[in-house]
């Protein structure tokens, strides 16, 4: 059965990293195997999901497509990396009986850093760490002539986006900034933990200020000091020539925001909608034309519809069904100069009756061996 990672944690799916993050430290202190009480399946349950929701890109693929997405899990990644590590700075404590234990999952102790480097002092370093919003994808479908030429259009979405009157510093526009008085401008807490190991001296980013040691005097009215908030935003989006179905469009620094830190990035499939008439074939469009039998015998001009408007083509004396016509420079633009053919495959369409004066024409031919 697919595991909702956020009822695991206990979180909202609108949850911070920072409130991920202590929900973590809280579960992983509960269920952890050396405590009396402790369930190691829970254990491994909670760092499971916090393997998934802790990282920017792989929350927004579980968010995208939904719990199935994690079955089979995250675990294993960067095992092999950390376990003699972890085994030196604890003292020669054993992880060992940690893996295998959950249908051949191994246990990730990559993950394990943000709750240890708190014990051992190590969180002042880790908070340094410039935070970086979640990159978001979505998907639009496109007519195929835009798909070939290229185009903009433009989306509604909902995010998490830089507050637009105080451009994200949190404060009320022209208010100073003064020293944060929960961390004394230093940007961190310090404070000491109880843990399954004993007492530990820990730093931590202030909260007040998310570690920057300052905040405005005066809190922004719009977004209440956060910088940034919950809102739609219209995102234009401009679609190159020659866009292929399937195609992703990456936009850098149109994702989520985060306060004080990098904006994710915006990804957005393109789905092409079906041609009536026209199929591509690498920079080629492709299409079949009927022609009756007399055109194929004694050739043609036939008028035809290109993506360009209708044009006028010779068909040959004689020629066979399933033979290639081109047309230059009418398929899919590689430059602004060049572009891909049109291929036309003729499709010859054989009367199912003849009339009485057809069949004395077709038996004059017979008798001339044609």
């Amino acid at each position: 059965m697919a595991k909702d990672y956020y009822n695991i944690l206990g979180v909202n799916k609108t949850a911070s990293k920072d409130e991920i993050k202590k929900a973590f430290h809280k579960m992983a202190h509960k269920y952890h195997p050396d405590k009396n009480k402790g369930d190691d399946s829970k254990f491994k349950e909670v760092n499971e999901a916090y393997q998934t929701l802790s990282d920017d890109q792989k929350r927004a693929q579980y968010d995208q497509f939904g719990p199935s997405y994690a079955q089979g899990g995250f675990g294993g990644q960067g095992h092999s990396h950390q376990q003699g590590g972890y085994g030196q700075g604890f003292g020669g404590f054993d992880f060992s009986g940690f893996q295998n234990q959950n249908g051949g999952q191994e246990f990730d102790f990559g993950n394990l850093n943000d709750i240890f480097s708190d014990f051992f002092g190590g969180g002042g370093g880790h908070s340094r760490e410039q935070k970086r919003g979640r990159d978001i994808s979505t998907e639009m479908e496109i007519p195929f002539t835009n798909a070939i030429f290229g185009t903009e259009r433009a989306i509604l979405l909902t995010k998490t986006s830089t507050c637009d009157i105080c451009t994200g510093s949190g404060g009320k526009p022209g208010t100073k900034m003064e020293k944060c008085k929960a961390c004394n401008g230093q940007g961190k807490i310090h404070e000491n933990k109880r843990s399954f190991l004993g007492t530990f001296s820990s730093v931590r980013e202030c909260d007040e200020c998310t570690g920057a040691g300052e905040v405005p005097a005066e809190k922004c009215h719009t977004c209440k000091g956060a910088g940034v908030l919950r809102k739609q935003e219209e995102v234009k989006i401009t679609i190159p020539a020659g866009m292929k179905d399937g195609e992703m469009i990456r936009m850098t620094g149109m994702g989520e925001a985060v306060s004080k830190g990098i904006t994710g990035d915006l990804y957005i499939k393109i789905n092409v909608a079906r041609h009536p008439l026209f199929k591509r074939e690498g920079l080629n469009l492709a299409m079949d034309m009927n022609i009756k039998l007399s055109e194929a015998l004694l050739g043609a001009d036939k008028n035809i519809e290109t993506l360009d408007g209708n044009i006028t083509i010779k068909i040959p004396e004689g020629i066979t069904h399933g033979e290639i016509l081109r047309v230059r420079e009418k398929g899919v633009p590689v430059s602004k100069s060049k572009r891909g053919d049109l291929m036309i495959r003729v499709q010859i369409s054989m009367p199912k009756k003849l009339s009485r004066k057809a069949k004395e024409a077709v038996e004059k031919l017979k008798e001339e061996g044609i």
